[in-house]
């Protein structure tokens, strides 16, 4: 009964065989997946794709590159009008890759922290990106008083992940985990009762030149227990606890 925690199974890459990727998802083990949207599009196409297939758990949110306070505005209705239906806030956040001018990074920060206060007021978990703003992200969190946090494919160091951690915040592990040096760090550095495990679909997959699935989430689940010198059960035992304290008690339908 895992959960693949952040995947984008709206994707048009999933068009030709989604119900394929959800059955060898189940035989996997995987019988959840909250699906993370970038765009307004994305968070209508997840509720009607969640009601063709109920395992996927529909999360709305707006990508931190959309530097657009008027789309900000219309995901933030819609998360008002569809929070019942809502898994989660996501994917939100700060990306310092992409956005590196000051003026841009400041709508990022006034759209970001919009939806902190959202997920504050509704009660929503945070599936939070931070690419190349890993402490400035954490920093921001704690600022804005953030409390049900996820933190997906954190890039940044294990010792920025710290504050987060004491926080009580979650950050949740992709299937590249095999061929990053960084995500084996941060596994091995942070303790257990804060991992979940994701796939990011259709990227992040343990083969880069290869669309990923939430299948491949074994590969990170195998991953961190070799790291933590673990057994696989103890670890997935943990993750599913960890997941049911950050999200509540989700369905797992498929």
């Amino acid at each position: 009964m895992l959960t693949d925690v952040h995947a984008h199974l709206c994707d048009p890459a999933f068009d030709p065989d989604r119900k394929e990727v959800l059955a060898r998802a189940c035989a996997a083990g995987v019988t959840a997946v909250v699906s993370v949207s970038e765009t307004l599009e994305d968070a209508q196409r997840n509720i009607e794709l969640a009601d063709l297939h109920p395992e996927l758990l529909p999360a709305a949110g707006l990508y931190p590159t959309h530097l657009d306070l008027e789309q900000a505005e219309a995901v933030e209705a819609f998360i008002r009008e569809h929070r019942d239906r809502l898994a989660a806030i996501g994917e939100v956040g700060l990306d310092h890759w992409k956005v590196q001018d000051e003026e841009g990074r400041q709508i990022q920060r006034e759209i970001f922290g919009r939806f902190i206060d959202l997920s504050l007021e509704l009660d929503l978990p945070l599936n939070v990106h931070s690419r190349s703003a890993g402490a400035h992200t954490v920093a921001f969190l704690l600022e804005r008083g953030a409390r049900r946090v996820l933190l997906h494919a954190f890039d940044g160091r294990p010792s920025g992940a710290l504050a987060a951690v004491e926080a009580g915040y979650q950050f949740s592990i992709p299937p590249s985990i095999v061929r990053s040096r960084q995500k084996q760090k941060l596994a091995g550095r942070l303790p257990l009762s804060c991992l979940l495990l994701e796939t990011d679909s259709p990227v992040l997959g343990p083969d880069p030149g290869l669309r990923n699935e939430p299948a491949n989430i074994i590969t990170a689940l195998r991953a961190v227990a070799e790291i933590k010198g673990m057994e696989e059960d103890a670890i997935r035992e943990a993750v599913m606890e960890n997941t049911s304290r950050l999200f509540g008690d989700l369905p797992h339908r498929i």
